[in-house]
């Protein structure tokens, strides 16, 4: 099967699994990430461009939605965003250290658990670069806990409300009042480029991958890189934000933005997935059931230490406390799912303030485990 094909063959079968309702608790378009996945371990092969297309298509447009009320609205939350995204990935490391304790895996394979579990790609590539001959047991960790660190999200933000009994309209209601920002004045003699506002929408992605590649220096050695997901999601900020340069539009409407956001996740899903399935069943098999337990509990613990501080300490509204769970966990596929939850895209803002610091502590965190507690060849 030819790699165009199975891309539409994967989406068709994943949406239509993902809209299957069980109890009121759909997949939605991590139905896709399943599909991917059976594909993936049937040997079928995507090039990773499409993953990466899809990814920076997704966090662009995501910028993008949020720019106009994010600096607002971390203006108003900083401590609380800052704290969670720090607070969620130190408790997933934390765990991920009593597991090295008490079960004596390698610190290698665990961190690789670890970085899948919060569906981290720059985590791992931290890890690979710590764990250095062993690499390929971080590769495998990852391997295991991914799909679980996707699907558990996603159903982490659909169950809650539903366990809580949360009435969504009415905060829906309430969230947007708080959230409500006055419109900002329009600006005589702008021009854009082109109606669908494609050109803006390229520039924010190209701007962003070449900010993503600058490497920054962390202490004890170790580098530090946005990458293919925090570049273009900080540049699309600025440019929903300002929304115009002089006399040019840079803003994107929104029926642009809001199907390059599903075209975007879906392509993502469908790279990742199938990236993921090979090998999947069989490594599995090698290293023990237990490593996907493991992987189940680094992505549940930080969800649920999340929610609980976010909800009793901080105080947080329902809506920002998910978008901010989302961002903590880096998960991209939960956020479209959270966005459909809610009926509001604002839920954005709380993630893209998040995921940056959850992004710097995870890189660190899958370094400083590795080099602290690793077994001597």
């Amino acid at each position: 099967m030819s790699s165009l094909l199975a891309v539409f063959v994967i989406a068709s079968i994943g949406y239509l699994i993902g809209s299957i309702k069980i109890k009121g608790v759909e997949l939605g378009t991590a139905g896709v990430l399943l599909v991917a996945l059976v594909f993936g371990h049937f040997g079928i092969k995507i090039d990773s461009v499409v993953r990466n297309f899809g990814l920076v298509c997704f966090v662009g447009s995501v910028g993008f939605i949020a720019g106009p009320k994010f600096f607002r609205d971390f203006k108003r939350n900083a401590k609380n965003y800052i704290l969670l995204g720090f607070l969620i990935i130190l408790s997933s490391a934390a765990c991920c250290c009593l597991i090295i304790w008490l079960s004596g895996i390698r610190a290698e394979l665990a961190v690789g658990l670890l970085t899948g579990a919060l569906t981290s790609t720059p985590g791992l590539a931290a890890a690979q670069e710590a764990a250095g001959e062993l690499a390929n047991l971080a590769t495998t960790g990852y391997a295991i806990a991914y799909p679980f660190g996707v699907v558990g999200v996603v159903l982490f933000v659909q169950l809650i409300p539903k366990i809580l009994k949360i009435d969504i309209e009415k905060e829906r209601e309430a969230f947007t009042a708080a959230n409500s920002a006055p419109a900002a004045p329009l600006q005589e003699k702008t021009f854009r480029l082109d109606p669908m506002g494609f050109f803006s929408f390229t520039l924010a992605v190209m701007l962003g991958i070449l900010l993503g590649k600058v490497k920054i220096p962390l202490p004890g050695g170790a580098e530090f890189s946005l990458g293919t997901t925090g570049g273009p999601l900080i540049v699309g900020l600025l440019f929903g934000h300002f929304g115009h340069f002089w006399k040019l539009d840079i803003s994107v409407p929104h029926k642009t933005l809001a199907t390059l956001r599903e075209l975007g996740l879906m392509l993502f899903l469908i790279g990742a997935g199938v990236s993921g399935g090979a090998g999947f069943v069989e490594t599995l098999k090698e290293e023990g059931f237990m490593l996907f337990v493991y992987g189940a509990i680094l992505t549940l613990v930080p969800m649920l230490v999340g929610y609980f501080v976010a909800r009793r300490l901080m105080k947080m509204s329902l809506f920002n406390n998910l978008g901010s769970i989302t961002g903590g966990m880096t998960s991209t596929p939960a956020l479209g799912t959270l966005i459909q939850v809610a009926g509001t895209e604002d839920v954005a803002s709380a993630y893209a303030a998040t995921y940056p610091i959850a992004l710097i502590s995870v890189v660190l965190s899958s370094q400083f485990i590795v080099l602290l507690m690793k077994t001597p060849l």
